[in-house]
């Protein structure tokens, strides 16, 4: 193959083509406030390309989720109006009722409240969920005793895992630089002064994060033991009082099934009402919580990029 001069034209007259042919062509560029994410509200509208300001369309956004909302609610309390007519007296008197009167007739309430502060202290440590006992303290001994004796255990369940997983610090540390976009949201709780570190935590904890993996982890994330005592504490608040509510309405549907007596309208309304303002603020504080740590890893990115 021989290599002639005219060839670096023919190479030159090439690239003008190319060029040429480019022209007829458009950028599409991303408008705004399109986040590419799924859902409803994530494509763009022709008013938005138009020119127009698309408050419109961030109203009807938020409208159209709000009525999903409602009609979720709806579905959960019609279900919820079933389980309590249908399902709910027929589990209480099969499973229920026999276990509570086995529960009085076996312990006492002291003995008792030893066994609940007694699993929820130590359940957690070897990975066993303590929800159960939590709910037979609201069963038993309502919403201020009840949340003082789970209170309680909270703070030496999450205490132990701490200085336990401080004898395999490194080994922790290893084992979450397998998983760095995991390990990124815990590290959060490590970073900054102590209100900051107490704010990651809380948040953590309010999130969907597995609750005992982290009793674990924290400390690998360098978190002071502060913090992190105080911000599990004010993040399990919610949880705890989900659990208590639950072993009340346990507690009433049991006694009523055990009478022979249906419940009333206005407490079957009362109970479903509740029960879903309960799950509705539950998930409201968890979907902030999540917000709110990933604009904390956000800022965090940005700091390290600077």
């Amino acid at each position: 193959m021989t290599y002639e001069e005219d060839d670096d034209d023919a190479v030159t007259l090439l690239n003008i083509a190319i060029e040429q042919t480019r022209d007829d062509y458009i950028t599409l560029i991303e408008p705004e406030g399109f986040n590419g994410g799924g859902g409803d509200c994530s494509q763009p509208s022709s008013s938005s390309s138009m020119g127009f300001t698309g408050g419109d369309d961030g109203f009807w956004c938020s409208f159209w989720w709000w009525a999903k909302l409602a009609l979720v609610l709806i579905f959960v309390a019609f279900l919820g109006v079933c389980f309590f007519l249908w399902i709910g007296p027929f589990l209480m008197n099969k499973e229920v009722i026999p276990v509570l009167n086995w529960e009085t007739e076996t312990f006492s309430k002291p003995v008792l409240a030893v066994l609940i502060f007694a699993s929820v202290a130590l359940f957690p440590t070897v990975f066993i969920p303590s929800t159960g006992s939590m709910w037979v303290a609201g069963m038993t001994f309502g919403y201020c005793f009840g949340f003082l004796l789970i209170i309680g255990g909270v703070t030496i369940g999450v205490s132990l895992p701490y200085f336990i997983g401080s004898l395999f610090y490194h080994k922790i540390q290893g084992w979450l630089e397998r998983y760095p976009k995991k390990a990124s949201i815990l590290k959060l709780a490590g970073e900054g002064n102590w209100f900051n570190q107490f704010r990651a935590v809380a948040l953590l904890r309010i999130s969907p994060f597995p609750y005992m993996v982290y009793n674990y982890c924290a400390v690998a994330t360098d978190v002071k033991f502060g913090p992190y005592l105080f911000g599990t504490l004010l993040g399990m608040v919610p949880e705890i009082f989900v659990a208590i509510y639950t072993g009340i309405m346990i507690r009433t549907i049991a006694d009523a099934s055990n009478d022979q007596q249906s419940l009333s309208a206005p407490q079957i309304i009362c109970t479903v009402f509740g029960f879903l303002l309960t799950v509705a603020t539950t998930v409201v504080v968890t979907v902030y919580a999540k917000r709110r740590l990933s604009d904390l890893q956000k800022d965090e990115e940005q700091l390290l990029l600077q």
